[in-house]
């Protein structure tokens, strides 16, 4: 069973997902903490509430922020880091710790609308498709190899609001689909290319029919 340690700056919905994902047996693997860089996240009540060790480590000193994230992560034997909402960017010395084992989720189809308020970006800028991206993190802010991807319509009425809700529901399936590629070993990376091997798909199992997903979910 994979160990995972998930890293969250706010709600915790995607957190939520990776937790009923492992519970109902979608993915081999276990939430064995929750770090964040704010004590009022409610991703840490979400740990708390499934008995998921939760830890708040301040982060006024970058570099005793993340070599304290990661004495945790290591504590609790973690394999795999997933960001699901952390809302910092991390130090090329933490990415180094980490090599090819950390994932992010972005609310964008990479590399568009990199950074904060990525469906507010979508929308401003006129697109018609949007979705998003679970991608390997390295020493640039959304930038590493791209694993997964899933496309939603924008639609002519929508703003940030319900083009992000839209898309979150996405991400609640391609995140724990990502965790359960890396669990399988069918992860390859390329260069700054991922090959995914062949094995089960979601699509028919997990998937809404207004999106498209990439090869590989």
């Amino acid at each position: 069973m994979l160990k995972i340690g998930v890293l969250a700056s706010g709600r915790g919905t995607n957190l939520q997902a990776i937790i009923d994902a492992c519970n109902d047996g979608r993915i081999n693997a276990k939430v064995e903490c929750v770090i964040s860089d704010n004590k009022n996240a409610f991703a840490l009540e979400r740990a708390k509430k499934h008995g998921i060790a939760s830890y708040y480590v301040d982060a006024s000193d970058r570099r005793e922020h993340e070599r304290r994230m990661d004495e945790i992560l290591r504590s609790h034997d973690v394999e795999l880091v997933i960001g699901a909402g952390y809302m910092r960017i991390l130090s090329e010395w933490f990415i180094k710790q980490w090599n090819r084992k950390i994932i992010n989720i972005h609310p964008a189809l990479l590399p568009s609308f990199k950074g904060l308020n990525a469906q507010k970006q979508a929308v401003d800028y006129g697109v018609k498709i949007a979705g998003c991206t679970t991608h390997f993190m390295d020493e640039l802010p959304d930038h590493g190899p791209i694993i997964l991807q899933a496309a939603v319509v924008v639609k002519s009425n929508d703003d940030e609001s319900t083009l992000a809700e839209r898309i979150l529901k996405v991400e609640h399936q391609l995140l724990p689909r990502t965790i359960d590629l890396y669990e399988q070993k069918r992860i390859v990376i390329e260069g700054r290319k991922v090959r995914i091997l062949p094995g089960d798909s979601w699509k028919e199992k997990y998937s809404y029919p207004d999106v498209l997903y990439s090869e590989g979910y």
